[in-house]
């Protein structure tokens, strides 16, 4: 069975990615579009979560099979293991584009964790009992909370949340090296930090997007299903927060506290979706976002390919000449709008360009699958 709803879910995360990094390239930029500095939860911090739990969902329909019984094939973990290994290796491209520095590229990224959460989460679901995988999810998340807690570090101690002196930090900088981890754009708008260590929560988000759709597929198609993932985006969302008062909820940490507060919400956003596509049947709505969500993982890899060049190229010559970026920015948008609407309105053109860019996608049936 086919759900509308998850792909124009997928669109909805996927277009907030865009608007997201587009906007953030500037240097004011309205707070919703800003990830939070530290601890705490913007809009833009619930993007990534909400595409990594929509690839769980997406799990379903291709691995469920395998839990019920059916033994999977060498061919299925070769498949797993191909598609992780080419999104690692386009994160990779993404971090060094365009000066490719070996010695200093950053490892880890935002398409590297989706590698490795989906490697992983894909991995438990076939080897692990229904019962064993959502005991494995929560192990996970205590077992984070308390090595993030009360595990010492060196010359920091223990429970310092701390960019530098958290545990996960320092697992890193043990496993990856510094130059790998702190090099270039690694703490600002476009590039939060993707930990190695913090992978292993992230992980508990796709299992939760596997789980919810998983669920939804034994249910009939009507609003007691809707308001069953309400009822269940209400409990997270306020476990979640319960759970932030002692461990905070943390985009870049991935704190146990957001897996559960950003679960709440991207059950919130399903259910609203599933509501209006699937038992009320308005369609016609969705359909932008849908013609996003079907080609994601290109849109996401071309926008960001797009804001390097414009960030790296030059209007000009001279010391003095603007970045191709800055030159648009000031020249089309703040010469009338003023800074925070010339960065909105720069990230909703940009938006528009890549939606008509997969229109035509869509229009041809071209869709491009990892």
């Amino acid at each position: 069975m086919r759900l509308t709803s998850l792909d124009v879910f997928r669109g909805i995360a996927i277009a907030g990615m865009i608007l997201v990094n587009q906007a953030g390239v500037a240097d004011q930029v309205y707070p919703f579009l800003k990830h939070a500095e530290w601890h705490g939860c913007t809009l833009a911090d619930l993007v990534f979560p909400f595409f990594l739990f929509i690839v769980g969902g997406a799990m379903t329909f291709s691995l469920s099979k395998y839990a019920e019984g059916n033994r999977p094939t060498a061919a299925v973990y070769r498949r797993i293991l191909r598609r992780a290994a080419i999104l690692f290796a386009l994160g990779l491209l993404l971090n060094g584009f365009w000066n490719y520095d070996v010695s200093t590229i950053r490892i880890m990224g935002v398409l590297q964790r989706i590698s490795l959460a989906y490697l992983l989460a894909a991995l438990i679901v076939l080897k692990v009992p229904r019962k064993g995988q959502w005991v494995l999810a929560a192990l996970v998340l205590i077992g984070y909370w308390v090595a993030m807690s009360f595990i010492p570090v060196p010359d920091f101690g223990a429970g310092v949340l701390t960019r530098e002196g958290n545990f996960g930090a320092y697992i890193d900088r043990l496993i990856i090296g510094t130059a790998h981890l702190y090099k270039g754009d690694n703490f600002n708008s476009m590039g939060d930090p993707e930990g190695l260590f913090s992978t292993l929560p992230a992980v508990v988000t796709v299992l939760t997007g596997y789980f919810t759709v998983d669920w939804i597929r034994t249910q009939a198609v009507h609003s007691r299903t809707s308001i069953g993932l309400v009822l269940f985006g209400i409990a997270c969302l306020a476990a979640g927060w319960a759970w932030g008062l002692a461990f905070p909820i943390n985009k870049k940490l991935w704190t146990s506290s957001f897996v559960l507060f950003t679960t709440g919400g991207a059950l919130l956003l399903l259910a609203a979706c599933y509501e209006v596509m699937e038992v009320r049947k308005f369609r016609r709505w969705g359909k932008p976002f849908e013609v996003m969500g079907l080609n994601a993982i290109f849109a996401f890899v071309a926008s960001v390919l797009l804001i390097k060049i414009l960030a790296k190229t030059h209007v000009g010559t001279g010391e003095t000449a603007p970045t191709t970026y800055n030159w648009i920015y000031e020249n089309v948008f703040l010469s009338w709008a003023g800074a925070m609407n010339a960065s909105l309105l720069f990230a909703i053109v940009t938006l528009l360009f890549w939606w008509a860019v997969l229109y035509a996608m869509y229009r041809q049936k071209w869709f491009l699958k990892i």
